[in-house]
């Protein structure tokens, strides 16, 4: 509310602090900078973050933990009206003489979907894994192969016509 219309940057750092005021947090340690440029308008504010850092993630391939780099950009809207609402993703109605507006949950919901369904390490110059070699050499061994290698393979001697 005491903002002037304009433009006003901000900047500040989500850590593992940030996330433990959640108890249902995938996160649990970060490193990320943000920077929010809002944009205060006479019946909206234009929200703009831009994150960079590195969020800690366990690989679904080694399980072994590592830090995740993130750089990512995302635009959100608060517009004015006459009562709490979300009208899209990312455009939120908030009452016309509300003070502040939390963007804490927008920031835990930014960075949780930067984390893809699937963690791999990323590969080094040469194009190899980064992955644990000894939990890699031991999921080589266990792989199964030859005639018998799979429970599918029956279906492949059903006859459709």
């Amino acid at each position: 509310m005491g903002l002037s219309t304009g433009n006003h940057r901000f900047s500040f750092r989500v850590d593992d602090k940030f996330f433990s005021l959640f108890e249902e947090a995938e996160i649990r340690q970060a490193n990320v900078n943000v920077e929010l440029d809002l944009e205060k308008k006479e019946r909206m504010l234009v929200l703009n973050f831009h994150f960079k850092g590195s969020i800690g993630v366990t690989c679904s391939r080694c399980l072994d933990e590592f830090d995740m780099p993130v750089d990512n950009e995302e635009e959100f809207f608060v517009k004015f009206g006459d009562e709490y609402r979300d009208e899209a993703d990312n455009v939120s109605i908030i009452p016309e003489g509300v003070g502040h507006f939390d963007i804490a949950p927008l920031l835990y919901d930014y960075l949780h979907l930067m984390i893809p369904y699937r963690v791999v390490h990323p590969d080094d110059e040469n194009g190899n894994t980064t992955c644990d070699r000894t939990v890699i050499s031991r999921l080589e061994q266990l792989k199964v192969t030859g005639e018998n290698g799979s429970v599918w393979d029956k279906l492949k001697d059903i006859n459709l016509d």
